[in-house]
């Protein structure tokens, strides 16, 4: 009886944190109650954004722990290139990229006139991102960067800098900050820029006065462009060479690095490492690239600068080439071979 009781008494306490938890929550990102969002809403107001817009978007927010535990487990198991692959590289994504290419195909080549990049990156882009649009995130954006700037036990100054930047560029551009939707951290529209990045590369590529990157695949496509031209990419040049090597990874080489290319060829030629196609030169320096699949084996592929700028979008090496893949069986699909 008294282990009964005991459990009742526990179970009760509990409960109340809960509900006590909860109220505060309710409430937590109310500036009336919450001197850093009135401090923050304070420097967004002597900027020229409404003071009473501000207030009612911070006390519409919601803090949403499961956020936080998204955040705490994004670091997932390391996945071998063919797992990784698998997710992306399907028949009715390259399929769906065809048809968003066909269209988009003016804002496509346009981009690439303008810009340098190529249109099947751009799409692939957007194919791996949101898959071309239908799933640009289930997460309420002004919940999730309300949660992590106020709540992130580390990295809370750099989510209050994106929750600043997403009132701005919501309030600014007369857009209810409540009715947008991302990533559980942030990460908004057709190609889930975060919103300082939304602030530093959209552009309004169809002139209509707005950089809407929630609702224009045109300003998407333009904007990714210039992303990367930003961000120093080389038009013309291919984004990876296929190489042939060694069965044993040779350990002297920097493998799967997100860096600038640093390894010249003639340094993987002394390990056994060539390309395999491509016009490259022993002086010219590569990223090089090890891919493991379930059976052991190894693919070598020499990644180009614009392999580097691929991994700026996403600092993994998967990540640029599950881009270029889908952007190669795009590109192929495109000229009928698929």
């Amino acid at each position: 009886m008294k282990t009964y009781r005991a459990g009742i008494i526990v179970l009760a306490l509990w409960t109340g944190l809960v509900i006590a938890t909860s109220a505060q929550a309710a409430d937590d990102f109310d500036p009336a109650s919450h001197p850093e969002v009135r401090s923050m809403l304070e420097t967004l107001a002597q900027q020229g954004l409404p003071r009473d817009q501000l207030t009612s978007a911070m006390r519409a927010a919601r803090y949403r722990p499961q956020v936080l535990d998204a955040m705490s487990h994004a670091a997932e198991r390391r996945l071998r290139w063919d797992e990784y692959r698998d997710i992306f590289i399907q028949p009715e994504r390259v399929h769906q990229g065809v048809a968003f290419f066909e269209a988009n195909r003016e804002a496509l080549m346009r981009a690439e006139r303008t810009y340098g990049v190529p249109p099947e990156v751009i799409v692939a882009i957007l194919g791996v991102e949101t898959q071309y649009g239908s799933h640009k995130g289930s997460h309420r954006v002004l919940d999730s960067l309300s949660t992590l700037a106020f709540h992130h036990p580390t990295r809370g100054d750099f989510f209050r800098g994106e929750l600043m930047a997403f009132l701005e560029i919501t309030l600014g551009q007369g857009v209810d900050p409540e009715s947008q939707y991302g990533s559980y951290a942030g990460a908004m529209g057709y190609p889930q820029f975060i919103p300082t990045s939304y602030q530093a590369y959209a552009v309004d590529f169809d002139d209509d006065g707005l950089k809407d990157l929630w609702n224009d695949p045109v300003d998407a496509i333009g904007s990714i462009a210039n992303y990367f031209s930003e961000h120093g990419w080389r038009r013309n040049q291919a984004v990876l060479v296929e190489a042939s090597g060694p069965a044993i990874l040779p350990p002297s080489i920097p493998f799967n690095r997100t860096e600038p290319p640093a390894t010249s060829v003639r340094a993987l030629a002394q390990v056994g490492i060539q390309p395999t196609a491509g016009s490259l030169q022993p002086d010219d320096e590569v990223m090089p690239l090890a891919l493991d699949f379930a059976d052991g084996h190894v693919r070598y592929v020499l990644g180009r600068y614009n392999f580097y700028v691929i991994t700026r979008y996403n600092h993994s090496h998967l990540y640029a080439m599950a881009v270029a893949t889908l952007a190669q069986h795009i590109q192929t699909a495109m000229e009928g071979g698929a």
